[in-house]
């Protein structure tokens, strides 16, 4: 059973079953289009020879004058040797003359053909009346016959060659169509033994078969790009966890060894104030740690009926006033260039999140010069650029910056997980947008986010 429902198995018993149906339907109209051919062929004979003879005959004044042997001159010699039976009538039905091996053939002026058993030989003949007029006077009947024998023997011959052929054919085809089928699916069979070595913990293997333009080569190269896709997913997902437990155990491990510090003996009253403060803060940076873990590890694709109209052209001037006291405590300079009445769809808190990330950063990695921060909008979206005069991101960094816990190494110095560019790009997703960056070093960077302004298709 296991081997019936097999592909190649199935394949074959399929391709059998149609051909049979359709040989099946063949044979039956070769058969009837031989039955039909052959009576049309047989009655057109008839028909002729009964021409001949009636042509043949020698009338006159109304009377039909007969030779003593009318079949024994040289005309009718095809017909002696044609297993043919004529005979002769008169309008009365007397037989006049007669010639062949059936006698007493019933006479019908309303039929022209008949089939008629012969009650000694138990043979059945085809019977042709041919009425011969004269002066529209009825003068003698031809009657014609022939046995069926022959057209009976070659239907049969060709019933039995029909029989005996089609199941052939079936079986060959049968045969055939499994053969074929295991030689297209013998690399569906390689693909699926080299898919039961590949698992979570080695997504490395290809299926290495040759790439051909048909629909297994197409399939082969759709999976190992599927292969490399979840092989790269996994190792950034490991990554992250790594990352993620690392950045974990650094706030964990100086709250252990201020708690260590302090049980060690007894303080002043400003020492355990300190050990407090220092306590909080690595607290507050675990906090917010987690806070950005579990934001960027539930499901942040936002559904348009949850957006509301958000006037970005506020929203963009509110989050530069709250970020101001910062840029002027380094002596930098914050402007602003943003259009009025800038109108998006989407979630006005994750946008703030989103900006602030953006020019705490620029703050962040300026030491001198400034901010800027313009808005404009298109025909189809609106572009924020965000741009400083900082130390800029080396260029093999850039495809990486919005990598999960991804810091270049001169900003470890700097306190900070590396999520904040993580959750701003997923942000950016959630909003159908895109972000993109160009920076040079010792130059500055410049963040370019496009927001669309009309969600309703989406």
């Amino acid at each position: 059973m296991k081997q019936i429902n097999t592909l190649r198995v199935r394949f074959a018993l399929w391709t059998s079953g149609l051909l049979l149906l359709i040989l099946i339907f063949f044979g039956v109209y070769v058969y009837f289009s031989m039955a039909s051919g052959l009576s049309a062929a047989m009655d057109n004979l008839l028909t002729l020879n009964a021409s001949q003879i009636a042509a043949g005959l020698n009338i006159e004044s109304g009377k039909l004058i007969l030779p003593d042997s009318l079949f024994e001159v040289p005309e009718s010699a095809d017909l002696r040797g044609g297993n043919v039976t004529i005979q002769i009538l008169s309008p009365q039905g007397k037989l006049l003359q007669a010639f062949g091996t059936y006698q007493n053939l019933p006479v019908s002026l309303t039929q022209s053909f008949s089939n008629y058993t012969d009650p000694a030989s138990k043979t059945t003949v085809r019977i042709y009346n041919q009425p011969v007029y004269d002066n529209n006077q009825l003068v003698a009947v031809v009657q014609v016959a022939q046995s069926l024998d022959d057209v009976r023997d070659t239907l049969q011959k060709l019933l039995v060659t029909l029989l005996v052929s089609v199941p052939i054919l079936v079986t060959v085809a049968g045969i055939s169509g499994y053969f074929l089928a295991a030689r297209a699916l013998a690399p569906i069979d390689q693909i699926t033994l080299t898919a039961r070595r590949i698992s979570a913990e080695d997504l490395s293997a290809r299926l290495n078969i040759p790439v051909t333009n048909d629909e297994v080569g197409r399939l082969t190269q759709t999976l190992n790009d599927m292969l490399a896709r979840l092989n790269d997913s996994f190792q950034r997902e490991r990554q992250f966890t790594n990352d993620a437990s690392h950045e974990l155990r650094t706030p964990l491990t100086a709250m252990q060894a201020i708690l260590g510090m302090i049980r060690e003996k007894r303080r002043t009253p400003e020492e355990y104030e300190q050990a407090l403060d220092d306590l909080n803060e690595e607290t507050d940076r675990l906090r917010t740690l987690v806070e950005n873990l579990l934001k960027l590890a539930r499901d942040d694709k936002q559904k348009s009926n949850l957006f509301e109209k958000v006037n970005l052209s506020m929203l963009l001037k509110d989050v530069s006033d709250s970020l101001r006291p910062l840029a002027e405590a380094k002596k930098l300079s914050l402007n602003c260039e943003i259009s009025e009445n800038l109108i998006v769809l989407g979630d006005s808190d994750e946008l703030i999140r989103l900006f602030v990330n953006l020019l705490d950063n620029a703050i962040k990695y300026t030491e001198r010069g400034g901010i800027s921060i313009s808005a404009n909008d298109n025909e189809k979206s609106v572009v924020i650029q965000v741009a400083d005069t900082g130390i800029g991101i080396p260029a093999e960094h850039i495809p990486h910056i919005f990598d999960r816990f991804y810091r270049v190494e001169g900003s470890r110095t700097l306190r900070g997980a590396g999520l904040g560019l993580a959750i701003a790009k997923e942000i950016v997703r959630a909003h159908h947008g895109e972000i993109e960056v160009r920076s040079k070093i010792e130059q500055g960077t410049v963040f370019v986010v496009s927001l669309p302004q009309n969600l309703k298709e989406l």
